[in-house]
């Protein structure tokens, strides 16, 4: 039971990374289609949240589960700041972007080989971790 709320929280922190860098970046994203796939991205990951969020309840019934902080949340917002500050082009926010992403697909590969969770949060997991490595292939595009 504890094993799948720790893996519900990391895949909810992971999925609020990956909403609140795109939310940063968006306004200085000029290409109009790269903006539509950040936009569906932001949303995909949004759904990740709710899904979590539905079934969280059913493992701990006192809490919600963990968002990242607000230490991380500046870290997120220097970081993009820092790497985009001299070349903001499209090309190099898909790279911060990318970085961020496989990121994700890291820790969710490593929770999904090294954790024993039930079916639900495993279908979670693995829909968070495809649903990452299609945007990567598609953000490539724009490198």
């Amino acid at each position: 039971m504890k094993e799948n709320i720790n893996v519900l929280d990391e895949l909810n922190k992971g999925a609020c990374m990956g909403r609140d860098a795109i939310n940063l970046i968006l306004d200085k994203v000029d290409d109009k289609k790269l903006k539509k796939l950040l936009e569906l991205q932001y949303n995909n990951y949004k759904d990740i949240i709710k899904k979590i969020s539905e079934i969280y309840e059913k493992y701990n019934d006192k809490d919600e589960p963990h968002e990242t902080n607000i230490m991380d949340k500046m870290m997120t917002w220097y970081g993009v700041e820092m790497k985009t500050m001299i070349d903001d082009s499209d090309s190099k926010i898909v790279e911060v972007l990318l970085q961020g992403t496989n990121m994700g697909i890291i820790e969710g590969r490593r929770l999904l080989n090294n954790k024993k969770v039930l079916k639900d949060v495993k279908n979670i997991m693995t829909e968070f971790i495809e649903m990452q490595e299609k945007m990567v292939e598609e953000l490539k595009k724009y490198l």
